[in-house]
């Protein structure tokens, strides 16, 4: 069963950590009524905001007002990448460039080369609104042949549902925030699950087991 509460944090709402600490701290202590057995921090933005520290300062605060384990979305990314072998990549996402940039130098940061990035500039609200048929337009028209594959970015998207496609097409593997986010978890609770429609990610004969 899934327990799911929200933090007012991107676009107009975005604010600095000292305000968003206690809201933070807050929303977890409320889902640990619950006694998940993990709690994720599923937004990719800004778990990747302001590098590997401000995550690591995320985790730790759920943590201490949960008692729950805890990932962010960028943590499931980055051992997704890893998993499939994936140094060199392709960004796509819904939003401006100046997030698409914070997305880059975490990355880099974190030992990942972004070999080029696409954002479609979107308002919040219309990143739902953008179909699997356009995201698979949008990452094919953005390929590029010395990837070693592509990251879809944002959790708030139907981006999952190209995976399988675009993975087709491009002969390469695809890492969604929230198809990452899902294997992720499952593998932290002894799940396993094979899907083809979730790419290669989920299909252990394809990926490079760590």
């Amino acid at each position: 069963m899934l327990h799911v509460t929200r933090l007012r944090m991107t676009g107009k709402f975005h604010k600095p950590w000292a305000e968003l600490k206690p809201q933070l701290a807050e929303a977890a202590a409320a889902l640990s009524d619950v006694r998940p057995a993990i709690i994720v921090f599923h937004c990719t933005a800004n778990s990747m905001e302001n590098g590997l520290a401000h995550e690591a300062a995320i985790v730790e605060t759920i943590q201490q007002a949960s008692g729950c384990p805890t990932i962010t979305t960028a943590e499931a990314i980055r051992e997704a990448f890893t998993r499939c072998a994936i140094k060199k990549l392709v960004l796509i996402s819904p939003y401006v460039q100046a997030t698409n940039l914070h997305e880059v130098r975490y990355l880099s940061e974190a030992g990942f080369t972004v070999l080029h990035e696409r954002g479609l500039a979107l308002e919040s609200h219309a990143y739902g609104s953008v179909t699997p048929e356009e995201w698979v337009r949008v990452v094919s028209e953005n390929a590029r042949p010395d990837a070693d594959g592509y990251f879809l970015s944002c959790t708030a998207t139907r981006m999952i549902e190209a995976i399988e496609e675009l993975e087709r097409r491009l002969g390469k593997p695809v890492v969604s925030s929230n198809q990452a986010t899902l294997w992720a978890c499952l593998k932290r609770l002894g799940i396993a699950h094979q899907d083809k429609r979730l790419g290669r990610l989920f299909n252990p004969e394809s990926a490079v087991h760590q």
